[in-house]
């Protein structure tokens, strides 16, 4: 009987906030020029990276996100002069206070992405999803509610 029930190999959600200068655009590159990326990559459009607070992270694991991943344009590139030096730094307060919560860092990532790279940001998902499939489904923060 157990022969018949299959587990479905597991998915991890991402939840992707994409510059919409640069990141994008790569992102749209990549679909143009139909470079594979997993389907369970979430592209959530910003102005700049520099509009990311950290609660929308911390409300992303709530939501049931397993991974979250920040894509802006390269630094001394931004549109908006400044902005991706703003998220660097916001970042890396948000990576200590999830080791503080008992959240793997590895389960966020920030990637300087920029338009004409369609390819790299092809890769830099495929390895993301990849890392989060090793190490499981995110447990820490997920609100009951949100599941199925």
């Amino acid at each position: 009987m157990q022969d018949l029930v299959k587990e479905k190999p597991f998915k991890p959600l991402v939840v992707s906030f994409c510059c919409n200068w640069c990141s994008y655009a790569g992102a749209d590159l990549a679909g143009s020029s139909r470079l594979e990326y997993p389907a369970e990559v979430k592209i959530i459009r910003i102005p700049c990276s520099c509009r990311v607070d950290p609660l929308f992270v911390l409300r992303a694991f709530q939501r049931g996100a397993d991974g979250v991943i920040i894509n802006g344009c390269h630094p001394g590139d931004c549109h908006y002069s400044t902005g991706n030096y703003y998220t660097r730094r916001r970042m890396a307060m948000l990576f200590s206070m999830l080791d503080f919560i008992g959240i793997e860092k590895e389960r966020t990532r920030l990637e300087w992405v920029s338009a004409a790279e369609g390819a790299r940001f092809a890769s830099v998902m495929n390895e993301f999803v990849g890392e989060l499939r090793e190490m499981g489904e995110n447990k820490r923060l997920g609100d009951i509610r949100c599941k199925e």
